[in-house]
C-alpha cells in the first residue's frame, strides 16, 4: 500500500501485526469473495460502520495519553470499518462447508444459526486461513480510508498531512479468531482466541506492541454512538491473565436494528444530531435511525465497568463533531 502511495511506511509500526496476518490462505477465499472486495477496497460500508471526526474533550491518564499523541481540545478522526463484502463472503462460504461438518458429526448446537468444525479439520483450517485474509483486506481498506482521510484535510486546510499531524495512533482488527501464546494453569499454551463483539487489549510488556507504546500497553479504541462519546483505552496486565487479552470492542445493542427503526425516522435523528452540534453525513439517511444513539448500551457505563474488572485502563473520551456514514 505505501510503495503504492497509500499510506505512510511509518504507519506500519502502529498496525497490527505490521499490516499482515502472515498465517493468511488469499487461495481459500472464493473468486466471488475476491470479486465483492475488488469493488470495494477503500469504502466504508453500512451498519454501525463510521468516519468520525472526534475531540479530546476529557484526558484521564495524562503520561499516557502523551505517548498516544493526545491531548484535550485536540481534533481526532475515528475509522471503523472492516473486511466489507469480501469479509461477509468468506462467512458465508465456510458456513455451508461447516453445516455439511456438524451434519456428519451430530454437533449439539444451541442455535441453528451456528455453525463449527474442529480446528485441526480441513473445513476449519481453510476458514483459518480464508479468515486471516479478510483481516488482511480490512487491514488495506482502513488504510485506503486513512489515506483518502489525510488527503481530504490536506485539501481543506491547504496543508501537506504532516503540518497538519494525522499520525496514525492505532489499528487494530475485532470480531475474529486469533492463533496467540497465553498462560494458562498448565503453562504457556497456543490458543485459538475468537474475539466476538471484543478487541484485543494486550497488557505492557508485550512483545507484540510498538515499541513506543510497551510501557503502557495496547491502544484500545471503542467506539460509541453517534450523539455521545468513543474513548481511547489501553491494555492491561489483568486482562493477559483474565481474558485473554481481551476487553470490549463497543457498547453493544440495547435494540435491534428494526426496533431502533420504529422509534424515530432517520430524518428526524439527523435533525436532532444536528440541533445538538453534531453533522451527520449519510449515504441513506433513511438507515440512520438504526444505529441511532438510543439503540445502544451507554458506552460510559461499559467501559468504565471493563476498567473497573481491570481488563483496560481509560485514557481519553472523544465526542463527535462530526459523522459520515456509509
Amino acid at each position: 500500500m505505501c510503495q503504492k502511495g497509500y499510506g505512510r511506511l511509518d504507519d506500519l509500526d502502529h498496525i497490527e501485526h505490521r499490516g499482515t496476518h502472515t498465517e493468511a490462505a488469499p487461495e481459500k477465499v472464493s473468486a466471488r469473495a475476491k470479486e465483492r472486495g475488488l469493488r470495494q477496497l477503500g469504502t466504508l460500508g453500512s451498519g454501525n460502520h463510521f468516519v468520525e471526526v472526534q475531540e479530546v474533550v476529557e484526558v484521564f491518564d495524562r503520561a499516557k495519553a502523551a505517548t498516544l499523541g493526545l491531548h484535550e481540545g485536540q481534533i481526532t478522526i475515528m475509522i471503523h470499518s472492516g473486511s466489507r463484502g469480501l469479509g461477509h463472503q468468506v462467512c458465508t462460504d465456510s458456513l455451508k462447508e461447516m453445516a455439511q461438518v456438524v451434519a456428519v458429526e451430530h454437533f449439539d448446537l444451541p442455535d441453528r444459526q451456528l455453525a463449527c468444525a474442529p480446528l485441526s479439520s480441513v473445513p476449519g483450517q481453510d476458514y483459518l486461513g480464508a479468515m486471516q485474509a479478510a483481516a488482511n483486506f480490512g487491514l488495506a481498506n482502513r488504510q485506503m480510508m486513512t489515506n483518502w482521510v489525510r488527503r481530504a484535510f490536506e485539501g481543506l486546510f491547504r496543508a501537506g498531512e504532516l503540518r497538519r499531524g494525522l499520525d496514525l495512533i492505532y489499528d487494530v482488527s475485532h470480531n475474529m479468531a486469533q492463533i496467540e501464546t497465553h498462560q494458562t494453569a498448565s503453562g504457556p499454551r497456543r490458543l485459538c482466541v475468537h474475539r466476538k463483539g471484543a478487541t484485543r487489549a494486550f497488557g505492557p510488556g508485550h512483545a507484540d506492541l510498538p515499541t513506543d507504546y510497551r510501557e503502557i500497553g495496547q491502544p484500545v479504541m471503542i467506539p460509541g454512538d453517534m450523539g455521545t462519546a468513543s474513548y481511547v483505552l489501553v491494555g492491561t496486565a489483568t486482562a493477559m491473565s483474565e481474558s485473554w487479552g481481551s476487553t470490549c470492542h463497543g457498547a453493544g445493542r440495547a435494540l435491534s436494528r428494526k426496533a431502533a427503526a420504529k422509534r424515530m425516522t432517520g430524518r428526524a435523528l439527523h435533525a436532532e444530531l444536528e440541533a445538538k452540534g453534531v453533522i451527520v453525513e449519510a449515504g441513506h439517511v433513511r438507515d440512520l435511525s438504526e444505529e441511532a444513539p438510543y439503540a445502544y448500551k451507554d458506552v460510559r457505563r461499559v467501559v468504565d465497568v471493563c476498567e473497573r474488572v481491570g481488563l483496560s485502563t481509560k485514557v481519553a473520551r472523544l465526542k463527535p463533531l462530526g459523522v459520515l456514514k456509509g
